[in-house]
């Protein structure tokens, strides 16, 4: 097992993410991502595909240090519309399944105001470990 998928015993499961992960290894980090492609354009306006973006970007980011998806323990997920992010939802899933798989490391969502990039939707923090 990569890492260990801390949830207390009687907790209602969680919906596409763990509580908390325990995991021991090679700490990478990502700064906050947004969804544009390489040449840092915008592609698209849409919410969901901007999430698919800024999640490719990650992956390819955890790639340069030998990381894979699986070794994600924790998405930090900051949103210029909550309303706009829970509308997307179920595309939102698909644009994660597509990109991240079946791993589901801890999550937090906050809505903010803005982020520096006016385009940006979605910016999003990663936290990865390789395990020894």
């Amino acid at each position: 097992m990569i890492h260990e998928v801390l949830h207390p015993r009687g907790w209602k499961a969680t919906p596409g993410y763990s509580n908390g992960i325990a995991a021991s290894g090679r700490m990478v980090f990502t700064g906050g991502v947004v969804g544009w492609n390489a040449e840092q354009e915008f592609e698209t306006d849409d919410f969901a595909s901007q999430v698919e973006a800024a999640l490719s970007s990650i992956v390819a980011i955890l790639a340069e240090a030998g990381a894979r998806p699986e070794h994600l323990v924790r998405l930090t997920w900051y949103v210029t519309d909550k309303a706009e992010y829970l509308s997307s939802l179920k595309q939102i899933g698909q644009a994660y399944r597509n990109t991240i798989g079946k791993s589901y490391p801890a999550m937090a969502l906050v809505q903010v105001v803005a982020l520096v990039e006016d385009r940006a939707k979605v910016e999003i923090e990663a936290t990865a470990i390789i395990p020894d």
